[in-house]
């Protein structure tokens, strides 16, 4: 099967250069099943359901002289033992000994020669884990058919779903010559062919400027917001080709607290646990920050299609397989201000959700339960499709891209082992020193901070300062509760004295009967 690439597409591949590879990644940990989880376990998985990806098995072919756009072509060399490797730890298999693995491992450009995605599965970890790091190149993943290899690997039950595997016979690759003769003939056949490119050019084009439209409410903000370049910061730097990798553990339960304390959305909340976060660390350099300081984001937004209906269809249970429904092509990028020089929680907070209304965002915003829906374990695709979102759009536009994609609340399991955690890993695009991404699964909000080597050599405390900048807001939405609960046991205090006081009879003056005086004299 042969399939002509997208402007969009080659794009990605003409972005892509050493310092800045163009693939999302992925970091699941797992808890062993009985009996383990190997290699040849999830090699087995893999070759039972790659058909259910069938790009996993295809290559980019250019043409010759670029008369026509690349091509998706079967690799009838394809070797799956090259893609899925397998790799261990030394004791004790710290968190930060993965994470030094696994940056390590992002920081490498995939082999174009070959179909453009890893996996790598990693042993050695303490406490008996396991874990699986992906990296798959962000031409595999449009907006129209996308699929990640993580989506058809997972089910929902500990015994794996019944699978066979598709005989698969690759159809031959084409020669040099028959790549030119089939380019030549189609623009033969359909001259307006000679026009695609330009048009799919134009189109991407019409795109991006819609996107700023979105963006910054109209062309005329949007150029308003090029000419508002952001000053320098260490979020902006040249990259290297090395990248750092830190993570944050959170409960999405904490957000619920403090999204019901004071109003607005967990969307809300994360933005403005980020900006705490980003404050901290800001002020750990030794930036300068005043009260009206700003970081500048791109929050890329799953929303609903304006012709779809808010209550359409019932989503589908996470174990399903098949392509991602339509909502993984409605993905609109956002520009926000996140208030790093505000020093109170809630008001930062405040400030985010009164942005965040004014975009609309919570009118458009796909609900999480819809997005947990999508067939498979749809983050991974997600998170690749926000990533193309972004990077249609000037570097200085923005200082940092996040993206946040609901995931399944129940459990998934791979090969009968349970996923306990999911991190995203972003792209650096050029000039940015830093991409945060976050997936919620199973309770917990899990956060993947990408960044430069060289730039950002802190990026650990940047995980820590996510959990304290939660916490801070867990601890101001608790004593605004204890707060409110206080007045309202004063006010209840109050009208409990006032109906007793109508309860009980009032007494008039007291009237004793006349005392006899009696004359001792």
């Amino acid at each position: 099967m042969t399939e002509r690439m997208t402007s969009a597409d080659v794009a990605f591949l003409h972005r892509e250069t050493r310092n800045a590879p163009q693939h999302v990644g992925g970091l699941a940990l797992f808890e062993p099943r009985v009996g383990g989880f190997d290699y040849d376990r999830l090699v087995r998985l893999l070759e039972e359901r790659i058909s259910l990806a069938p790009r996993y098995r295809q290559k980019v072919r250019m043409v010759p002289g670029h008369l026509a756009h690349p091509l998706w072509v079967d690799d009838p060399k394809f070797d799956i033992t090259y893609h899925v490797r397998r790799s261990a730890l030394p004791r004790p298999g710290t968190d930060a000994q993965l994470l030094e693995f696994c940056a390590r491992i992002q920081s490498r450009l995939l082999d174009r020669s070959r179909p453009l995605w890893e996996m790598y599965l990693v042993e050695g970890l303490s406490d008996g884990r396991v874990a699986i790091v992906t990296k798959t190149h962000e031409a595999m993943v449009d907006e129209r058919s996308g699929i990640d290899l993580a989506q058809v690997i997972l089910d929902a039950a500990p015994e794996p779903r019944r699978t066979v595997e598709a005989i698969w016979v690759p159809q031959p690759e084409p020669n040099a010559l028959e790549l030119v003769r089939d380019a030549v003939v189609d623009l033969v056949r359909r001259p307006a062919a000679l026009g695609d490119t330009v048009r799919e050019a134009g189109h991407d084009l019409r795109t991006t400027a819609g996107k700023l439209g979105a963006l910054t409410g109209g062309l005329a903000s949007a150029a308003g917001a090029l000419a508002r370049r952001q000053p320098r910061s260490p979020l902006s730097a040249r990259l290297s080709e090395q990248r750092r990798i830190a993570i944050a553990r959170t409960r999405l339960a904490d957000y619920r607290t403090v999204r019901d304390a004071f109003g607005g959305t967990v969307n809300d909340v994360v933005l403005a646990v980020i900006a705490g976060a980003l404050r901290g660390w800001l002020l750990a350099r030794a930036e300068p920050l005043r009260p009206a300081s700003t970081v500048r984001v791109l929050f890329p937004m799953s929303v609903l299609d304006p012709a779809e209906p808010r209550t359409a269809g019932r989503s589908r249970h996470p174990s399903a397989q098949g392509r991602p429904g339509p909502l993984a092509a409605h993905v609109r990028p956002m520009l926000l201000d996140l208030p790093v020089g505000e020093a109170d929680p809630a008001l930062r907070l405040a400030q985010l959700r009164y942005a965040m209304a004014s975009h609309g965002a919570s009118e458009r915003a796909v609900r999480a339960d819809r997005l947990a829906g999508l067939s498979g374990f749809a983050p991974p695709t997600m998170h690749a499709i926000s990533a193309r979102a972004a990077a249609g759009l000037t570097r200085r536009m923005f200082s940092l891209v996040v993206t946040n994609v609901p995931g399944p609340q129940l459990p998934l399991y791979a090969a009968g082992s349970r996923m306990t955690e999911m991190f995203p890993i972003l792209p650096l695009g050029e000039g940015h020193a830093l991409s945060i991404a976050l997936t919620s699964y199973d309770g917990g909000l899990y956060y993947g901070v990408t960044a430069d080597r060289d730039a950002v050599a802190d990026v650990a405390s940047i995980g820590e300062l996510v959990e304290e900048s939660l916490a801070e807001l867990v601890a101001a939405a608790e004593t605004d509760a204890a707060t409110a609960a206080g007045d309202q046991t004063r006010a209840v205090g109050k009208r409990t004295r006032a109906a007793s006081d109508r309860a009980t009879p009032r007494r008039g003056p007291s009237r004793r009967p006349p005392t006899r005086r009696t004359d001792n004299r």
